[in-house]
This record gives C-alpha cells, sequence and structure tokens, in this order.
C-alpha cells in the first residue's frame, strides 16, 4: 500500500503543477495542446476541444504543451496569435508562475492541515533522552521532570538557558571540557523532588555546555490563524535551507553526498507512509515546496528560466533572439542533468546501503 499513496502523492504534485500552468494559460487567452502525465509515448488520451489530455509512459514528471513555445514554429493565421511567444511578457509570466505557485499552495495546505489537526510540539520538561556516558547520566533518569536549575523555575528554554551560563574554567570553549561549578537541578522523580548536581560540558558542535540530555515533546492544539502562521514560517525555514543547499553543491562535496534525486524523494515517501501517515504528508509537503523552488532557478528549461528571459524582454523592450535563449538553455540543462545525475548516484548508494535514516 505504500508504494501505491507514494505514487499518487507524487503524481498528484505533477498533474497540480502542470494543472496550474494548463489553468493559467486558458485565462490568458493562449491556445493548450496538450496536458501529459507523464512523458513519452501516450499510452491513454482524449481530447476535448482544442486540447489532448493524455498519460504517458515514462513516469517522471507531465507537461503542458502550449502552442507557439517556439517562435520560429509557423502556425496558422487563426492559431498564431493565441501562440505564447505572440503573448505579452507578463501573460507568459503568470502562465509560468503558476505550476510553482500551485506547489508552494499545496506545500502550504499540507502544513496547514498538519498544524490545525495535529497542534504543534510543544517542549515540555520531562527528560525524554539521555545521551549514555554524558554527566545527565550519573543524576537524571528518564521520565524525571525538571523544575529548576539553580533555583531558576520555568519552561525548557530557560533551563536550557540557565544551563548555558556554566562556562568552563576561564571561560575556555574546549570541546568537552566541564564547567566550573555544577549545574543544581531539582527534579520530580515517583512524586517526590530531588536536588541533583552535575557540570555540563562544552560542545563545539552546537555551540553551548551541555548536560547530555532531551526535554519531551508534547501536541498542543492551536487556532486556524496560528496553523497558518506556522505554516508560513515552516515553509520559509524550509525553502531558506533548500536553496542553500543547491548553492553549496557546488563547492562542497559533503553537500553534494547529501543531494537526494527522483527516486529518493519517492523512497522516502513511501518509507514514512509506513511509519507515520503525518510524517508522509509532512515530507509530500516538503517534496513539493523543494519543487517549487528548484523550478525557479534561473535556468530554462526550468520555469524559472523561461520566467527571467521574459523578464529580460521587458527590461529590453523588445524580444531576445531566441538563438541566445537556446545557447543559455544548453548551459542550465547540463547543470539540471549533472544535478538529477548526482542525486541518482545518490539514490542508488542509499538503497544498497544505509537505507533514507527513517528507520
Amino acid at each position: 500500500m505504500s508504494w501505491l499513496l507514494a505514487f499518487v502523492g507524487f503524481a498528484a504534485l505533477i498533474v497540480l503543477h502542470e494543472l496550474g500552468h494548463f489553468l493559467a494559460a486558458k485565462a490568458v487567452g493562449m491556445r493548450v495542446e496538450r496536458f501529459s502525465l507523464f512523458f513519452g509515448p501516450l499510452v491513454l488520451k482524449r481530447r476535448w476541444g482544442e486540447t489532448e489530455y493524455g498519460v504517458g509512459v515514462i513516469p517522471l514528471g507531465g507537461y503542458v504543451r502550449i502552442t507557439g513555445m517556439d517562435p520560429r514554429e509557423e502556425l496558422p493565421a487563426d492559431v498564431a496569435p493565441r501562440a505564447y511567444y505572440r503573448q505579452a511578457p507578463w501573460r507568459r509570466i503568470v502562465v509560468i508562475a503558476a505550476g510553482p505557485t500551485m506547489n508552494v499552495l499545496i506545500a502550504f495546505v499540507l502544513l496547514f492541515a498538519i498544524y490545525l489537526g495535529h497542534g504543534k510540539a510543544v517542549a515540555t520538561n520531562t527528560v525524554e533522552q539521555i545521551e549514555r556516558g554524558s554527566p545527565a547520566a550519573q543524576v537524571l533518569r528518564l521520565g524525571d521532570r525538571v523544575l529548576a536549575v539553580d533555583g531558576v523555575r520555568d519552561g525548557p528554554e530557560t533551563l536550557r538557558a540557565q544551563l548555558a551560563r556554566h562556562t568552563c574554567p576561564g571561560g575556555a570553549r574546549k570541546d568537552g571540557c566541564e564547567a566550573a561549578r555544577p549545574a543544581v537541578l531539582t527534579v520530580q522523580r515517583d512524586g517526590r523532588e530531588l536536588v541533583v548536581r552535575a557540570r555540563p560540558r562544552w560542545s563545539a558542535q552546537d555551540g553551548r555546555p551541555l548536560l547530555g540530555f532531551a526535554f519531551g515533546a508534547r501536541l498542543a492544539g492551536v487556532s486556524a490563524g496560528r496553523a497558518a502562521s506556522l505554516s508560513v514560517s515552516r515553509m520559509w525555514i524550509l525553502g531558506r535551507d533548500t536553496v542553500g543547499a543547491v548553492v553549496r553543491i557546488f563547492y562542497s562535496s559533503k553537500a553534494r553526498k547529501e543531494v537526494s534525486g527522483v527516486v529518493g524523494s519517492y523512497e522516502v515517501a513511501r518509507e514514512s507512509f509506513e511509519f507515520d501517515t503525518v510524517q508522509a504528508i509532512f515530507v509530500i509537503a516538503v517534496i513539493s515546496l523543494s519543487l517549487a523552488i528548484i523550478n525557479l532557478f534561473p535556468f530554462v528549461p526550468l520555469d524559472g528560466g523561461h520566467i527571467f528571459w521574459a523578464l529580460a524582454e521587458k527590461v529590453r523592450g523588445r524580444p531576445i533572439p531566441f538563438e541566445v535563449i537556446e545557447r543559455a538553455g544548453a548551459l542550465g540543462f547540463v547543470l539540471i542533468i549533472l544535478l538529477f545525475a548526482v542525486g541518482l548516484t545518490n539514490d542508488i548508494g542509499r538503497l544498497r546501503g544505509e537505507g533514507f535514516g527513517l528507520r
């Protein structure tokens, strides 16, 4: 069942992305010749009006074919006025941007549904994890409720901040060095309050002193407005991280090893459906947002490339020679193929090796 659910999820992202292009093209008066789910020869097809709808044999995407995407194409006189390159730049931008916009909208709707239906994870004062060999392992137990640190009583963030005040002797920041003085923790265990002491250790990775334990969390319900706000905030963070990851690919071998392609994204979605439906919906939202962002990079044949050249035409005041667009598009095509190859290679390695880290 997980294979089918993941396939349906991916197919929905493709169909809705292309539906965005399709509806926008119809809205501004362009002529749409074909709406296809997947690539290659059509195994199913039917014509309604001037548009042919079909399903291809290669399940790697989809497309909307609009008349006149090549300005050198000879068109009948009754069709030519509705061709893509006969339209004003703003109309072309609207049509091309509609696909990524649909993916952004999908991501928002899915995240909104998660927050509204399941709430937001809120940290509690209960100890949920303890790192083996850490200072916390000597004095805390799973299920303990940390009431105060050095007499300061409040929520997890305040308690973490108080622990961070315990610096190494002389203010040193050497990884693993112990704090000059121990932290005094008041904990509730089996209905009794206890006072324990432990010296935090500086963590170079986290950039602060740690005792080596993690607080638990609970789900708290949120209003529709709060759910919308949380969704936008999460999308901003995910979008920023996606752009940063793509940029790092060009100069970091470590970043290149972390890239996933279509196969990896599909497998992560499939495993998520086996593990937890909410997590699977979150994964689909992340994939949808990532598709939107990557599609907006200014390289033809990506949507962002078409938008870039339409804007360039608007600024220039006259059409850009199509030969220039083609030459630039060749570079963009090479970059896309390289990115696809890196992602596919990594995905194959993960399938053969350690997997995708969901279990």
